[in-house]
């Protein structure tokens, strides 16, 4: 588990409105968040997959299909 130290900013009505934390802490909680986002969409993927495949040599045509329709 990360340890984060927070130092809070207020707003004039006393409330805090910023944090500020050190930038190793930071960049952690940055990677923490797009691992986990990484999770969520292989989670969501596997949980609509239909088990249909397409091999390789067809979507790389169709991959090349869409690019050409694109620069045009």
């Amino acid at each position: 588990m990360i340890s984060v130290h927070p130092q809070y900013i207020k707003d004039n009505n006393g409330k805090n409105s910023y944090v500020i934390l050190p930038a190793k802490e930071f960049d952690t909680l940055l990677q923490n968040m797009e691992e986990l986002e990484d999770i969520r969409l292989y989670d969501k993927a596997k949980k609509e997959d239909d088990g249909q495949r397409i091999p390789m040599e067809e979507a790389f045509r169709m991959i090349e299909a869409k690019r050409n329709s694109k620069k045009q």
